[in-house]
């Protein structure tokens, strides 16, 4: 999964499940720490309205976690303005060359196609 510091809210939750599933590995740059929830928002008189953050996260250890901080790569690669100015992306070329690392040491297993049915 990429992951970068414009990743909040959900881009800050996904990651941090992703890992805990053991889905595969978080690849870029620390995500923003912006995981926190309101919920209502009462009318005011004037029209407006007003909005306090009343849930957070906390892990399984009941540690407040994520909000403020964000989620760490597993393996960091920062965007190089000066790869990307020609169309390069280095976050999307590693992600690439993991899942080709991965695919060469657990080849996918295809089932033998079984004989037709008789009907």
């Amino acid at each position: 999964m990429l992951i970068n510091a414009w990743s909040g809210s959900g881009g800050d939750a996904f990651p941090y499940y992703f890992r805990a599933a053991g889905l595969g590995p978080l690849i870029g740059t620390r995500t923003w720490g912006g995981l926190i929830g309101y919920s209502g928002f009462p009318a005011l008189v004037d029209g407006g309205r007003l909005t306090v953050p009343t849930f957070s996260f906390y892990n399984p250890d009941g540690e407040w976690d994520v909000e403020g901080y964000g989620v760490d790569p597993d393996i960091e690669v920062v965007d190089d303005p000066s790869l990307m100015q020609n169309g390069g992306d280095p976050q999307l070329d590693r992600a690439i060359a993991e899942v080709l690392k991965a695919l060469d040491a657990n080849p996918p297993v295809r089932p033998e196609r079984p004989n037709n049915p008789v009907r």
